[in-house]
């Protein structure tokens, strides 16, 4: 059945099934949520919980501030009972399993936040992650994502080590082909969301040396160089922009 303010429309069947994959999907799933959400904030509001919230499909966060951890952890436990209750409401399943509770700080010092206990709701003990992956970007409680560049970076040196099979001094892909293959596959997958770490006054001594040896292998393997080579030389012959130069570039156009 259908609703929309005063108006119903009558009963009827649907025997034909929306798939997560579907371009349809999320559409319904806006449409769905988008009531969830303002009756949520409206709770909120009337709760005094100073909470924001982020959706994408089925994944959600509860998001709030403070420069105390028992007042942190009561926010969080009040605002995921009022998820609890909404949602079965709404004919939602919460997977306690899934939940994770993840804390950001600018203190310099020791950093060892107490867990969240949500038993008392049904959910288990919350013990907070030192790194935390979402829509495969990786945070570390500093956000300086020196474990998600080396996460991307390793899966691109993996990449052009298994490139090696592909060709030999005799016969496989030519330099112009390497080049190519290099730069179509492998650096899109290292540098996939760099825009969290490269940015005007971040800090990028590490980021560059990882990529810069990513990318002299790289340039070793096009060439079939010695090891010993001069790292902007057989770049600039394999006809590769330098690590740095190339930030700038794509930073640019993003």
């Amino acid at each position: 059945m259908y609703f929309w303010n005063n108006f119903s429309l009558h009963s009827f069947d649907v025997n034909v099934r929306v798939g997560q994959g579907f371009a349809l999907s999320p559409i319904l799933s806006a449409l769905y949520l988008s009531p969830f959400f303002h009756i949520f904030e409206k709770f909120l509001k009337n709760l005094d919980l100073k909470i924001s919230t982020l959706s994408f499909v089925d994944n959600g966060i509860i998001i709030t501030q403070s420069n105390l951890f028992q007042l942190l952890n009561a926010h969080l436990f009040s605002s995921y009972n009022v998820v609890l209750i909404l949602m079965s409401k709404f004919g939602f399943q919460v997977r306690h399993s899934k939940t994770e509770v993840f804390h950001f700080s600018r203190s310099h010092s020791a950093f060892n936040p107490p867990p969240l206990d949500l038993s008392h709701i049904g959910s288990p003990l919350l013990v907070p992650k030192v790194t935390w992956k979402y829509l495969d970007f990786i945070f570390d409680r500093k956000l300086h994502f020196h474990n998600h560049i080396n996460y991307y970076a390793n899966k691109a040196i993996f990449m052009v080590n298994c490139m090696k099979i592909l060709s030999n001094s005799t016969r496989g892909l030519n330099p112009h082909q390497k080049c190519l293959l290099y730069r179509s596959c492998t650096l899109p997958i290292v540098l996939y969301s760099f825009q969290l770490w490269f940015y005007s006054k971040a800090s990028l001594s590490y980021p560059l040396n990882l990529l810069g040896k990513l990318q002299r292998r790289a340039a070793t393997w096009i060439l079939e160089a010695f090891k010993m080579s001069p790292s902007y030389s057989i770049e600039a012959i394999a006809e590769l922009i330098p690590i740095h130069l190339y930030l700038q570039k794509l930073s640019g156009r993003s």
